[in-house]
């Protein structure tokens, strides 16, 4: 597939998605969560986990690392949910009996029957199951009562994955108890493991680079908060010119070129992830104008063919504010005001 290029042997292996047979510099945090969890190999009640550290850092990567060695030799069942798609109870349980083979439809069944129906499935199951909920931190609290509310033969644990280590702060108390979670701190990589990582990146990915390739685009990612895909996107990007100008190695006038275009990627990937309605939102704010909220949605109403109503309007606003995307401030006139602003 890559046989014309002088450059790339796979350039998927630079991608953010790929998940390396070897995760260099995370091998305590593995073994810490395949520790905690492993009981349910035996039948026993698995610890609950929390993984928690700041973006592009392994977190994910070692997760899926250990469920994919799970499903392979200790007879576990593993789902792995990104709360960015699935955040509602409803959408958490359907995804759970989908995974384990039961065709569910979200429309038109009501949370309690997936809920039951689940029960059902995970009964008749000879496996235990562990799913593990990333980006936790936009899940509704309703839908971790329910999953600690399935209650089955087969023990049940939960791993949790967020960038705020203080996600779980404000929680129910009584869903908190239950929780009962150990945590795992991701700490992010210095210079020389970002190096490490980034080689053996290279290794399967380029064909050859040049001396201080690998070292700049670590010491870039280490410089945007030591998140592993500013890294890759550095070597990927300095591939494309290393193949546009027909050379035959990723040299250090490439890296050096791609440096000031490549930005932290977290960013990027909330924008990619946030619904519809709050993506009009967004371009309507990249004006600059601090809006007020009543205007901004008269705005937002010109802009599409079915506008959701003010309510849920506001609850847009919101979450994009909780994810950093615009600013919310009240001004006291005549009432309260909210002025709008992005971030």
């Amino acid at each position: 597939m890559y046989s014309e290029s002088k450059i790339f042997k796979n350039e998927e292996i630079l991608s953010h998605d790929h998940l390396p047979e070897l995760l260099p510099h995370r091998e305590q945090q593995i073994k810490q969560i395949a520790d905690n969890l492993l009981p349910a190999s035996k039948g026993r009640q698995p610890q609950n986990t929390f993984i928690y550290g700041s973006p592009g850092i392994g977190k994910t990567a070692s997760m899926k690392h250990v469920f994919l060695k799970f499903e392979e030799y200790s007879g576990i069942k593993t789902t792995y949910i990104n709360c960015w798609d699935c955040k509602t109870a409803t959408a958490v349980l359907s995804k759970i009996a989908i995974d384990l083979g039961y065709p569910v439809q979200r429309r038109g069944w009501g949370k309690d029957e997936i809920f039951g129906k689940l029960i059902e499935v995970l009964s008749k199951s000879s496996k235990s199951l562990i799913v593990c909920l990333d980006e936790v931190d936009q899940l509704d609290q309703e839908a971790l009562y329910d999953l600690l509310r399935l209650d089955v033969k087969n023990p049940i644990g939960l791993v949790a994955i967020s960038n705020d280590p203080f996600v779980f702060a404000n929680v129910e108390a009584r869903i908190k108890s239950s929780l009962a979670m150990d945590e795992v701190e991701f700490k992010p990589y210095n210079l020389a493991e970002m190096k490490d990582i980034l080689q053996e990146r290279v290794k399967y990915a380029l064909t050859s680079v040049e001396d201080g390739v690998v070292l700049l685009a670590a010491n870039h990612a280490v410089q945007k908060g030591g998140d592993v895909r500013v890294g890759l996107q550095c070597l990927f990007k300095a591939g494309r010119i290393a193949e546009q100008e027909n050379s035959n190695k990723v040299k250090v006038v490439h890296i050096k070129n791609v440096l000031k275009e490549v930005k932290e990627i977290k960013p990027q990937i909330v924008k990619e992830k946030v619904s519809n309605e709050e993506k009009i939102i967004l371009e309507i704010l990249n004006d600059g104008k601090i809006w007020k909220s009543g205007e901004l949605y008269e705005k937002y109403c010109e802009l599409t063919k079915d506008p959701v109503s003010d309510r849920l309007f506001r609850d847009c606003v919101n979450h994009l504010a909780e994810v950093n995307l615009v600013k919310i401030r009240k001004k006291n006139l005549q009432g309260s005001i909210r002025l709008i602003s992005k971030a």
